[in-house]
């Protein structure tokens, strides 16, 4: 590997990880107020930028982890393309139901959901490369394939990005997708959208949180998450970072990102609740005193799930890529257990990649 490779992956580790109904109506995006208005979000505050520019979250920012911890992690990922998939997700090619059966949500993989709602089908934080990198094939390793081919799809009435780290806006895939939709909005945080158009995506909505928007029968709403921004040199938290929630006349469904726990949960709970389904990461959590400021263990995600009023949970955001130190099948064992022994008012659904199911 050469100097430059090298420091591509080391670069990488630090961004990604520390991490069919075409005339679908697109109504211009509204800002509502905190005040008034039936559609108000009173409770959620837009994002807040320090004099440098740099969004911030609601919550305190938590540790990074000691330089030596962060040098050590950045030294493991440098090898993931030699580690073993032993523990990755499971993955089915068995056929699914129809998409137009009910409204449904299929796991791709990673934190890559296909979700059809009142009719309308939208695709969250959609990879379908083999590694999230800067410096391909140097990065994290794909260890289960996508559980859907991009010729498969139905066509996509809009796409949700929940922030720039590369194993959720990957832009090859977000190429092909607006080649194969070219109508197709891209809904994306504040200063988002800039890096899409530079790319060719030039489809794009953008919002801070608590702004709405309308899609057909579907209100979209860009909300907080506890997380980060980077994808090179000098751009930390220069562009927003979001969770996504998408509410038709008979169902609610949350889509969490990337985030560690914090108080924000809470009052999209409060504000939007309660839930159908809630989508959750629960991998990436390892080392702790690196992760635990911009990524929630299993544990928390249930703790997350009944701050936001949900009804079911789907853990997402492990088991498909090599992004941390825990073993691949850890996180789902760990999140079984929570559920068991935190709560009797939440039940889940665990897909395999590829596997779709009514909610």
């Amino acid at each position: 590997m050469t100097p430059r490779n090298l420091l591509a992956a080391g670069l990488f580790c630090g961004l990604a990880v520390a991490c069919a109904n075409p005339q679908a109506e697109l109504a211009a995006h509204e800002h509502y107020e905190t005040t008034g208005g039936s559609m108000k979000l009173a409770l959620i505050p837009p994002a807040e930028q320090d004099d440098d520019g740099r969004y911030l979250n609601l919550d305190p920012e938590g540790s990074h982890g000691s330089i030596a911890t962060r040098l050590g992690f950045f030294g493991r990922r440098i090898l993931t393309p030699f580690r073993a998939g032993a523990g990755a997700a499971e993955h089915t090619t068995e056929a699914q139901v129809s998409i137009e059966a009910a409204d449904s949500v299929q796991w791709v993989g990673h934190s890559t959901l296909l979700v059809s709602m009142h009719g309308l089908h939208f695709l969250t934080d959609p990879i379908w490369s083999n590694t999230p990198s800067p410096t391909p094939p140097f990065g994290p390793s794909r260890f289960v394939p996508p559980g859907l081919a991009l010729q498969d799809l139905p066509y996509i009435d809009f796409i949700l990005v929940s922030h720039n780290h590369y194993d959720h806006l990957d832009v090859p895939t977000l190429k092909k997708l607006a080649k194969q939709f070219p109508d197709t909005p891209f809904v994306v945080p504040k200063d988002n959208a800039a890096l899409l158009n530079k790319h060719g995506v030039n489809n794009t909505i953008e919002l801070n949180w608590g702004e709405q928007t309308q899609i057909g029968n579907l209100t979209i709403s860009c909300l907080p998450a506890q997380h980060w921004s980077k994808r090179g040199i000098g751009d930390t938290r220069q562009a927003l970072w979001s969770s996504w929630s998408v509410t038709s006349p008979n169902k609610r469904f949350y889509f969490g990102g990337d985030s560690a726990y914090f108080s924000g949960y809470k009052l999209i709970g409060d504000a939007l609740g309660p839930f159908d389904l809630v989508a959750l990461p629960i991998g990436a959590y390892s080392p702790r005193d690196m992760m635990q400021g911009s990524h929630m263990n299993p544990e928390e995600a249930i703790k997350a799930a009944l701050d936001l009023r949900a009804t079911r949970v789907l853990p997402i955001h492990y088991g498909t890529f090599d992004l941390s130190d825990e073993p691949l099948d850890e996180p789902l064992a760990r999140f079984e257990t929570a559920l068991q022994t935190m709560t009797n008012n939440l039940s889940a659904l665990i897909l395999k990649i590829g596997e779709r199911h009514a909610f």
